[in-house]
């Protein structure tokens, strides 16, 4: 995208009878794509202007088929049906200059996005988690991540450390009290944390007698998500993948039959809500906030979030925040059904005389 470039003042909204001409022109093709200059497809839902009800399914069902972001824009909303088939709706175009610019900026990662959000909403989540590793996979392999890997080289031994393990574990009875152990990382999802959080967590899989499985974090953050450090330090997409499959907290989160409650405060980004998400229950503190950055890295939310955000707040909601890239406090959080509850954090109590824990094959 060029500087000078304004994807709102190049792009107008389009009148669902305008797109219906537009569909029947194409004998119902795809109107455009991530190569196309506006790789969007921008609709007003405002428009009093609407097909018959026949021909309003059948557009319906041509929007689902874009290979690109498909945009509601309006407040008042004359066919509810053709709300439901865009990716996201957004209420006035002041809200919509996030959007348009991160998807013309990375359109393929756009694309891929809404189309993983569209296929997944069905899925059983162990089957979601998959699709959704595949799609993150075949973005490391794209140009949008290769521009932003060039520009931010990994390089893992940058990274800061504290004393002991990543993970701290502590048992009381029948609870599993996990805790986040990176402060001075803001708690970044590390290749070493990510694996300490499956071990935990296939442990309180495989002894039934845990009942209960509450997870927090030590520092002023509960996670800023994946440490950019090591972004790219997977042999090539296709290990990535394997790599995913075997090892990612959220699927071994499922796996559990215990009771789940994370306690989050501060950032939490990418990874740090992706696996939050998944827990029965989720409450924030006060300072909490939450953000989905990966569309800048040319990436999507990989950590699980293409699957536990749309369970909790619906697939428009979770397209909006990855493509807009937006932060969104507790309240907001709380209003849109992402936590359960706003906590004040109370004294925890002491994780740190981590509990000897067997790895489980």
């Amino acid at each position: 995208m060029t500087p000078d470039h304004d994807p709102i003042a190049a792009s107008i909204a389009a009148s669902p009878a305008r797109l219906l001409g537009q569909a029947s022109a194409a004998a119902f093709g795809p109107a455009c794509g991530p190569f196309d200059p506006q790789p969007f497809v921008l609709v007003d839902l405002d428009d009093r202007d609407c097909p018959a009800p026949p021909d309003c399914g059948r557009l319906g069902a041509w929007l689902q088929r874009q290979p690109c972001p498909v945009i509601g824009l309006g407040e008042r909303i004359v066919a509810p049906e053709l709300a439901d088939a865009c990716d996201l709706v957004v209420a006035e175009r002041t809200s919509l200059a996030s959007v348009l610019t991160h998807v013309v900026r990375a359109p393929l990662a756009a694309m891929t996005l809404v189309q993983l959000l569209r296929a997944t909403a069905t899925l059983p989540r162990a089957d979601a988690l998959t699709v959704e590793s595949l799609a993150f996979a075949t973005l490391q392999s794209g140009p949008e991540f290769a521009e932003w890997s060039a520009a931010h080289p990994p390089d893992a031994q940058r990274l800061e450390s504290d004393d002991g393990p990543p993970v701290l574990i502590a048992r009381d009875g029948a609870r599993l009290m996990l805790r986040l152990n990176r402060p001075t990382r803001r708690n970044a999802m590390t290749i070493a944390m990510r694996d300490a959080l499956v071990e935990a967590f296939e442990f309180a899989a495989a002894d039934a007698s845990i009942e209960t499985l509450e997870v927090d974090a030590a520092g002023a953050c509960f996670c800023t998500g994946g440490a950019l450090e090591e972004f790219g330090t997977a042999p090539d997409p296709a290990r990535a993948h394997a790599i995913r499959s075997l090892r990612l907290p959220a699927a071994a989160l499922l796996r559990t039959r215990a009771t789940s409650h994370f306690r989050v405060h501060g950032a939490c980004i990418g990874s740090g809500i992706e696996l939050a998400a998944f827990a029965g229950r989720l409450t924030a503190a006060p300072s909490a906030f939450f953000q989905l950055p990966e569309l800048r890295f040319g990436l999507l939310p990989g950590a699980g979030g293409c699957v536990s955000l749309p369970r909790r707040i619906g697939r428009q909601r979770t397209a909006y925040l990855a493509l807009s890239g937006r932060r969104i406090n507790a309240a907001t959080a709380l209003e849109w059904g992402l936590v359960d509850a706003i906590e004040e954090v109370a004294a925890r109590p002491s994780v740190d005389r981590p509990a000897r824990v067997r790895r489980v094959r």
